[in-house]
């Protein structure tokens, strides 16, 4: 008999469902059935392919960097750091705001309320917002060499800023708030950033 088997399926298609579950319900709050269900397959499938649900959410988190990667991508090659600071805040206002997706950040939702059995998940998620900050101080690091930020700005710090509002508004918008509350939180951060530059408005 082969009713055990796990069948084959599109593994990145079940990935986009899993990211879901765990962005709409943290990781402690997706369970297997949530998962198997929204994914099309069975638990032994899972099993196989992801070895546990740790191992599944880790892959997600992989699906969901790759597509986000993308869109970082276009916002680092903003021609100034107050470009770069406006295109990303306002494009996670408008984002974690859309109705088509849950509201929020997979990055924040997804450790949500993380018990003692899954003490590396908060970790797993930071690693992934960290490589966000690091494109920015990168980018910054540019900025101030170009000339476009003042000798004062500090690279460092001014990516650790915009990346801590990104969270903070990844957290807003899980708590309903909407997307006007969120551009308002993105324009005065951007003003910051602006601050630091040595462009004329």
């Amino acid at each position: 008999m082969r009713m055990g088997r796990p069948r084959e399926f599109d593994t990145e298609a079940a990935l986009d469902q899993a990211m879901e579950v765990f962005w709409r319900h943290g990781y402690e709050g997706a369970t297997i059935a949530q998962l198997t269900e929204a994914m099309g397959i069975n638990p032994p499938s899972l099993y196989a392919c992801f070895g546990n649900k740790e191992g599944l959410l880790k892959a997600a988190l992989d699906r969901y960097t790759k597509l986000r990667g993308a869109w970082m991508d276009e916002v680092v090659a903003a021609p100034t750091a107050r470009d770069v600071a406006e295109r990303m805040l306002m494009g996670i206002a408008d984002k974690q705001t859309d109705p088509a997706n849950p509201p929020g950040c997979l990055l924040v939702q997804g450790g949500v309320a993380c018990g003692s059995g899954s003490e590396s998940v908060p970790f797993e998620l930071a690693a992934r917002r960290a490589q966000n900050e690091d494109q920015l101080r990168e980018r910054f690091i540019r900025a101030k060499a170009e000339g476009d930020l003042k000798e004062t700005a500090d690279p460092a710090a001014l990516a650790r800023y915009v990346s801590a509002v990104s969270v903070g508004m990844g957290v807003m918008a899980s708590s309903g708030a909407d997307r006007e509350a969120l551009r308002q939180v993105a324009d005065v951060a951007v003003q910051a950033v602006e601050a630091q530059s040595t462009a004329k408005t």
